[in-house]
């Protein structure tokens, strides 16, 4: 009995000491778990079609990349609209002066929905040499484009250079929540508390990269400088899971739990836990500044 107290005490502090170097060396821990790996990577064509800037997107190998330059940016959409899903990709940002410019995968239905839309955004915030990107996460309900959107936008730096490689990003929209992962670590987890504070109705697909000088880096200070055009985002191994919105009412929407539930296991929320402490820079509830009688799910 002395010999598996021992052992067990050993495991524990091995298992500390895994977590501790992770965390020195700036990543999360294991999430223990590794959605992507449950869908098939999509070529563009099966699932993507151009939706604007078609002279500024290229095909090879695999690799979609779309650019920014001052004439024009671009971006792409799903063939299909879904209820719920597991949505994602493999991308790759431009390193240097990117102030003022997004890169961006997300989900909205504005197309359907002019001036009254849902949105779930990943949104890469451009920088300036030697600061760090900012990844934005936001949801829109029943959004609109005269002003009065109001954001729920988390943003985070991440524990790596996302110019350096390719990195996998991810959102999982079910009925009862959206999750954001980064390289199968969820980051943030967004609940349905009630209908007027969830996205509800179908939306598509989308990713872009496109001037947004008057808000993105440090709330317009640093606008786009197209003296260091082209702005360019790399995007691949696709991956789309989920409910269109033409399919059965019987689709059931995927887990991303190893058991296979709803929401995250105990270690999952764990490593989310432990990215909020480590590289949150901004939560909209906690900003005094905002009116939270329109937050209530804060």
């Amino acid at each position: 009995m002395a010999s598996i107290v021992a052992y067990l005490h050993l495991l524990i502090i091995l298992m500390i000491s895994s977590s501790n170097r992770s965390s020195a060396q700036g990543g999360p821990p294991s999430p223990g778990y590794y959605p992507s790996s449950r869908f098939t990577s999509l070529g563009f064509s099966q699932g993507f079609r151009n939706l604007w800037g078609p002279q500024h997107q290229r095909l090879d190998q695999g690799t979609l990349t779309i650019w920014l330059d001052e004439n024009t940016g671009s971006g792409f959409k799903s063939l299909h609209a879904y209820r719920s899903g597991y949505f994602g990709a493999d991308i790759k940002l431009q390193s240097g002066y990117t102030a003022g410019v997004i890169t961006s995968l997300y989900l909205s239905n504005n197309q359907d929905h002019p001036g009254n839309h849902d949105e779930i955004d990943i949104e890469f915030l451009g920088t300036t040499p030697g600061k760090p990107y900012t990844l934005q996460t936001n949801v829109y309900i029943r959004g609109s484009g005269d002003g009065n959107i109001i954001g729920r936008e988390m943003r985070f730096h991440l524990w790596f250079d996302p110019t350096q490689d390719f990195h996998n990003y991810a959102i999982l929209w079910t009925p009862t929540e959206i999750t954001f992962f980064v390289d199968d670590v969820p980051i943030r987890m967004y609940t349905r508390k009630s209908d007027a504070t969830f996205p509800l109705r179908p939306m598509n697909v989308y990713g872009s990269v496109w001037d947004a000088s008057s808000w993105a880096t440090e709330d317009g200070k640093y606008k786009a400088d197209y003296q260091y055009q082209p702005f360019v985002g790399r995007y691949r191994n696709f991956k789309l899971g989920g409910c269109t919105a033409d399919g059965p009412a019987s689709c059931t929407p995927p887990s991303v739990s190893p058991s296979g539930s709803r929401g995250l296991s105990q270690q999952q929320i764990l490593t989310m836990q432990w990215v909020q402490r480590s590289y949150l820079v901004y939560n909209y509830c906690n900003d005094p500044k905002r009116d939270h009688t329109q937050i209530p799910e804060c």
